[in-house]
This record gives C-alpha cells, sequence and structure tokens, in this order.
C-alpha cells in the first residue's frame, strides 16, 4: 500500500487528479488502511466503512476547506481524516494527545464544525449557509451528512424545517444504512425503507414536502453515480437532498454481518475479522449490565416498572430487558428530549419509569428534565450511565456535568453508588416507590466485585456510609472514586493509615447538614472527591457549607478542573486530573 494512490494523498487537491481507476483503487485502499489501523488501535469502525466512496466522492467533487463539510457525529469521518492531512498520524487517533476520533475545528481546516452529538449537521450547515450569502458569498458549498437514525431526532427536523423555508446554498446527504449503533427505529425508518424500494410519488415524499430538491435513492457504493450526483447538484441552488444507501461495515464480511459489535469492536483480525476476543470469565461486572440484568429481576416482579432508552438499548443493556419484556422496554431513538417526557408521562399513570441514559448526552434534555419531572415532582428515575471520564471518546462523550446541572434543581434527588451491589440495591430500593425524581451514576466500564448478584437490601435514602476511621483527615467521595481512596491510604505509611477516616456520601443531593456538621466537629481537614466538575459539584456546596457554620479547618476540592478533559484511556485522564490512586495519596500526605 506504500507505493499505492492513497499514499501520493496529502490533500484533497491530489483526488481532484485522480483518473476514474484511480479513485476506484483509492477507495479500495482507504478501507484497507482504516481496517488495518483500527484492528490494532480499535476506535470506531463500522460507519467509516461504510462511506469510503461517499468520502472520496465528496473530496473529489467538492472544493474543501473552503466548500464545508459536516459529518454528523464523526463517527463516520475515519477516511476524511485520512484524506485531509492526517494519514500519517492516523495511527495515534484518540490516544492521548494524539488526533481525536471526531471531527475537531482545531485540529484541521478541513474539520468545518466540532461533531460529537448527532444531529447538529443540517443546523450548522445552514448557519455557514446563510452566513456565506450575508457575505456575499453564492458560490460556496454547504454540505451536512447525516445517517437515518440521526435524521429522526427532532433537531435535525428542526434544521430541515427552518432551512426548506430559504434560498441557502445547502445539501443534506442522508447517509441511510438503517442503522445507528443499534439499528434504527421508528416511523421514519419505515418510511426510507420503503423509500430504498422505490416508494417516491412526489405527494408523499417528506423531503419534498419540506421544499428539498430529493435526489436518490442512489447506491452509496457506486462511485460513478455518487460522482455524477454530486456533481449534478452542486450546479443547483437552494436547499438540496441527495438520499444514499450504504451498509455499515462495507468491506469487512464480519462488519457486515453483526453491525452492532464492529461499530466500535476493539481489536480484531484484519484478515478476517475475528474479534481478539477478552474473556468475560472471573471479571467484575460492567456497571450497565448491572443496571440491565438487575432491571430485569425487578421487572419480573412488578409488572409496573418500565425501561426507557434513547438508542442505547446495547450500550446500556436495556437490551435485557426489551429481549425479556419488549412491550415494557423502549428504544425510542435519538430523541432525548422525548425520552424524558416520555418517562414523565408514564410518571403521571402511576408506572416506575427507569429512563437510561448517558450523562453526555442528558445534557440534551435538561428543559424536559426540570419543567416536564422536576416541576411536577414526577418519580422518574434516571440511571445516568458513562458518569465521570469515559476515556477516549473525549471532550464531547465525558460525563462530567450531570451533577453541577442537576443539583441546582428543585425535588430531585441524586445518587452515586460505590460499588456494583450498592448500585443493585439502590435500583431495588427505588423500585419499591420513591415520592420525586431520582438520579442514579455510575461510570463506564468494570466494577471490581465478581459475586456482584447478591440478595436485595434496602439502601437508606439520603444517607451516607463509613468506610473507614481516622482521626485527622476526612475523606469524603463520592460514587466509585471510594475505590481510589482506599488504594491511596494503602499507599500511605503505616503510621499514617489510621489518620485518615473516609466517607461514602452516595447522596450528592439532598445535601446532608448533620453529617457534614459532625464531620467538622471531628476533623481538622476534609478533602471531597469526586468524578464531576468542581466547579458547581457537590464539594462546593460543602465548602460554602463550611464557611457558613465557620469551620476553622481546611476543606480541600479534588474533581474535575474548569476546563475541556481531551481523549485518552481513563486511567491516563483520571491522573491527569489529580484522581488516580497516586494523585490522591499525594494530597493527603500534603495534610497529614
Amino acid at each position: 500500500m506504500k507505493n499505492g494512490i492513497l499514499s501520493q494523498i496529502n490533500s484533497p487537491a491530489a483526488i481532484k487528479k485522480c483518473s476514474k481507476n484511480e479513485l476506484l483503487a483509492l477507495t479500495k485502499e482507504l478501507r484497507e488502511f482504516i481496517i488495518d489501523v483500527v484492528s490494532t488501535k480499535e476506535g470506531h469502525l463500522g460507519a467509516s466503512l461504510g462511506v469510503v466512496e461517499l468520502t472520496v466522492a465528496l473530496h473529489h467533487v467538492f472544493n474543501t476547506p473552503k466548500d464545508q463539510l459536516i459529518w454528523d457525529v464523526g463517527h463516520q469521518a475515519y477516511g476524511h481524516k485520512i484524506l485531509t492531512g492526517r494519514r500519517a498520524n492516523f495511527h495515534t487517533n484518540r490516544k492521548l494527545n494524539g488526533i481525536s476520533g471526531f471531527p475537531k475545528r482545531g485540529e484541521s481546516e478541513y474539520d468545518a464544525f466540532g461533531v460529537g452529538h448527532s444531529s447538529t449537521s443540517i443546523s450548522a450547515a445552514l448557519g455557514m449557509a446563510i452566513a456565506a450569502q450575508l457575505d456575499g458569498d453564492f458560490e460556496r458549498q454547504h454540505i451536512a451528512v447525516i445517517g437515518d437514525a440521526s435524521i429522526a431526532a427532532g433537531m435535525a427536523f428542526e434544521g430541515l424545517n427552518h432551512a426548506g423555508v430559504t434560498d441557502a446554498n445547502l445539501l443534506v446527504i442522508l447517509n441511510d444504512n438503517a442503522i445507528g449503533i443499534d439499528p434504527s427505529v421508528g416511523a421514519l425508518k419505515n418510511y426510507l425503507t420503503k423509500a430504498k424500494v422505490g416508494f417516491k410519488p412526489k405527494q408523499n415524499n417528506i423531503i419534498e414536502a419540506l421544499n428539498f430538491n430529493y435526489k436518490g435513492p442512489i447506491d452509496g457504493h457506486d462511485l460513478p453515480a455518487l460522482i455524477e450526483a454530486l456533481n449534478e447538484l452542486k450546479q443547483q441552488k437552494g436547499p438540496r437532498f441527495l438520499h444514499v444507501i450504504t451498509k455499515k461495515g462495507k468491506g469487512l464480511q464480519k462488519a457486515e454481518e453483526d453491525q452492532v459489535t464492529y461499530h466500535a469492536p476493539g481489536k480484531f483480525d484484519k484478515t478476517t475479522g475475528e474479534i481478539i476476543s477478552k474473556t468475560d470469565e472471573n471479571l467484575p461486572p460492567k456497571f450497565q449490565d448491572v443496571f440491565g440484568l438487575t432491571l430485569v429481576e425487578l421487572a419480573e416482579q412488578n409488572l409496573k416498572i418500565i425501561g426507557i432508552t434513547p438508542a442505547m438499548p446495547t450500550g446500556s443493556s436495556l437490551k435485557y430487558m426489551m429481549q425479556k419484556f419488549p412491550n415494557r422496554a423502549f428504544d425510542v431513538g435519538i430523541a432525548e428530549q422525548h425520552a424524558v417526557t416520555f418517562a414523565a408521562g408514564l410518571a403521571t399513570q402511576n408506572y416506575i419509569v427507569f429512563c437510561a441514559i448517558y450523562s453526555t448526552f442528558l445534557q440534551r434534555a435538561m428543559d424536559q428534565v426540570i419543567h416536564d419531572v422536576a416541576l411536577q415532582n414526577l418519580p422518574v428515575i434516571f440511571c445516568i450511565d458513562r458518569a465521570g471520564l469515559v476515556g477516549n471518546d473525549g471532550a464531547t462523550h465525558h460525563g462530567v456535568f450531570d451533577i453541577a446541572l442537576l443539583k441546582s434543581i428543585p425535588n430531585i434527588m441524586i445518587a452515586a453508588p460505590s460499588n456494583e451491589i450498592e448500585l443493585r440495591n439502590l435500583l431495588f430500593t427505588v423500585s419499591k416507590g420513591v415520592n420525586q425524581p431520582i438520579a442514579i451514576r455510575y461510570p463506564r466500564g468494570r466494577g471490581n466485585i465478581i459475586d456482584w448478584q447478591q440478595d436485595f437490601k434496602a439502601i437508606p435514602l439520603g444517607k451516607f456510609q463509613q468506610l473507614k476511621k481516622g482521626t485527622q483527615i476526612a475523606v469524603v467521595s463520592l460514587g466509585t472514586l471510594s475505590v481510589e481512596v482506599e488504594k491511596a491510604i494503602e499507599m500511605l505509611d503505616e503510621k499514617d493509615k489510621p489518620k485518615i477516616a473516609h466517607f461514602d456520601v452516595r447522596f450528592v443531593k439532598p445535601f446532608q447538614n448533620e453529617f457534614f456538621v459532625m464531620l467538622f466537629s471531628k476533623f481538622s481537614c476534609m478533602i471531597t472527591l469526586e468524578d464531576g466538575s468542581i466547579k458547581g459539584g457537590f464539594g462546593e456546596d460543602v465548602s460554602a457549607f463550611a464557611q457558613q457554620k465557620n469551620y476553622p479547618g481546611k476543606v480541600i476540592n479534588l474533581g474535575i478542573p474548569d476546563e475541556f478533559i481531551e481523549h485518552g484511556s481513563p486511567e491516563e485522564l483520571y491522573d491527569l486530573v489529580g484522581l488516580s490512586a497516586a494523585k490522591i495519596a499525594n494530597v493527603l500526605e500534603e495534610n497529614l
């Protein structure tokens, strides 16, 4: 491959000079290059394989970066990165200090807009197109590439609705492969399926009804047809829409056959596609599985339990309940706002609703949490997965703002279990009924307890627990950071260990006044730890309360600093922000 076409491509200008045969060779080499690197370095695979031809065609036809190209979410942008000067650095993808796994404005002039959450591309591209008109530039093209799962989200429709009443120089390309991370759902998906088999009477075309010039569907793996269609649409004015049919995982048989697993498969054999297995035997469970499997147990006992997730049945492990109780578990698609208000509606009818949603995606539905749930004091149970630093997906996916966002909202309780058994028991406790909304946050990845499926025990809501006795410093940790604290204490000299008391606060809200008054009376120093933003976090509440009570001792707040944390392994990132066991031990030693 070193002597092939791809090795000669350092910018889209070189793609424009390629002959038809060279372009076809380039698509083959680009697909092989993505497979080669991702097989050993890991990352998102299937989406980028599915748009190789589209990527080459776009950079061949359009004058990027002057013409502005936006990839919705960015899972499918690996080929784009490789063709725009980042081939030599692609092996650093998603690694600490390496290139980002998503398009990022600060990384390249070819990344017109930073994307990590879905369904934003149409609105962003429309904004750019209107700006070009205001600047008197009527030639610049603006292209949004969006998937069939992403276009079903409310924000995408808001963008389409606005664009349809403008004469903006906007091209929306629907990359239709019938799957996001999990298979696409909903009525729009069924409509698009009909379009694939030739159902396109004008009066029933939803895109044309929104005043877009519609073309398609066309085969997204037919490079000459793509180039012809793009050249045709390039000459037209106003909002245009190209419907492209692709296959996620195209070119790697295993990825085509199992598109969910090969969205981000980890390491695999680049020739056969076989995943290099990591045995799950005798390993602690993933927190998502503790949630998913426990919910099935609870749902077996209580017919009023409902499960909801916005497009993450596999990632949240709600899939287990969907398999066992399909009438009581709902994947509502990429629609976080709808998920929350749907949950609120069910809660008004006395159903016990578990809404499983990643911390980073809950941000998209804060208005609904406030107005539709908390304001009405509806007992929706938010199961907030991926809380804390999630690792290689970086700043767009870290779950560090949920505490700060939720803490200021009246009526809501916020809990963070410290381990798998605590999570299981807390789910059991709230399944018996609560009289207010509650958010239960837990991290990505595995816990530490293998024998976690123990008999249920109720947890006293709103109460801390003491994990270790001590005389001088009170360490108050939140959630699974208790594990790092215990490791940090073990690193101390034997004479210092008895000086450290360790408390698991368990509940951020309601604030536990009596607990902290007790700590103020017994300890000369207090250290709070949370895997969320220090700004607006629970540590700030402790510091404010200490000042209010004229606490003479020292209060130290540890958490995520007031900046966006980039990508890297979770271990690297927690050490970077001072929340690794070694860094916590340093703080303890400095204050003994």
